[in-house]
């Protein structure tokens, strides 16, 4: 027993030191939360962001924001909040508060640079494409706007090439949804027709997408499988609509990785309309 009570007495103490700055540190960060003082909230709030402690710092500016709205050190608080979300990843509350500070400070210091964060955040926001997007739409606006805004910015080669990154996801969400329909055929109607449709508009919509390969050959490829389901009255449009798509493909295409079926369509075809003839 008196083994156990010296050990008891010799490991409490120590406890109580280990736990001691913990104890310190939520008294201190509940102070802080608890406080009125938006400046000394402010000045944690940097102190915790140059110690790479953003969480903190994110929480604590939320309060700070408010206080100090429409004045430059209010910008700043702004600024610093967006710069914490973003580096912790959480992108579209990032977006928000980057559009906040361009459109309450759009002559603030970081103006241009809170536009194009603003959009990046968006982009790096943007689902894949198979999920809704919206928030990629949103992001293409913003990086659109911030190109037509500053022309000459050194960020301008970073969002032409995140806008173009936008353009291929939703032409690939357009290609897949064509491939849907290609794969579809004829059941319960003429799956080929909307097929061809998808893909024309998305590259009408996308010229410069980097799917535009795979677009043409689908569109051989239901072009053709169109034309041998239809009825008497429409094979010879359609035979021929193959032969110019096949065309269309092998001219933009000549080394193309899809020569090899586009030349086996092109000859079924001719032999179809040498049957016909």
């Amino acid at each position: 027993m008196t083994k156990n009570k010296f050990l008891y007495g010799r490991i409490v103490p120590l406890l109580l030191i280990a736990i001691m700055p913990m104890l310190t540190g939520c008294g201190e960060k509940m102070r802080i939360q608890r406080t009125k003082d938006a400046s000394l909230k402010y000045d944690y709030a940097k102190r915790f962001y140059n110690q790479g402690k953003y969480s903190k710092a994110s929480e604590l500016l939320m309060d700070v924001v408010p206080a100090y709205e429409g004045t430059e050190e209010g910008s700043r608080a702004l600024f610093l909040f967006a710069e914490s979300e973003r580096i912790q990843k959480s992108y579209e509350t990032a977006s928000d508060a980057y559009k906040r500070y361009y459109q309450n400070y759009p002559k603030g210091d970081k103006a241009e640079e809170a536009r194009f964060r603003c959009g990046e955040a968006l982009y790096k926001a943007s689902p894949e494409a198979r999920l809704d997007q919206s928030v990629t739409y949103n992001a293409i606006q913003e990086l659109a706007l911030f190109v037509e805004m500053y022309p000459e910015s050194k960020f301008r080669k970073e969002t032409e090439d995140m806008l173009f990154s936008l353009q291929d996801k939703l032409a690939y969400k357009e290609l897949l949804a064509a491939q849907l329909y290609y794969n579809l055929g004829m059941y319960m109607g003429n799956n080929y027709r909307s097929a061809i449709i998808t893909a024309d508009n998305a590259l009408k919509d996308y010229p410069y997408n980097k799917h535009r390969e795979e677009f043409y050959i689908l569109l051989l490829r239901a072009s053709y499988k169109e034309a041998i389901n239809s009825v008497e009255s429409k094979l010879q449009t359609r035979y021929r609509d193959v032969i110019d798509r096949y065309f269309v493909y092998v001219n933009e295409y000549p080394n193309g990785k899809y020569l090899k079926e586009a030349e086996r369509i092109h000859k079924q075809i001719n032999s179809y309309l040498d049957t016909q003839q």
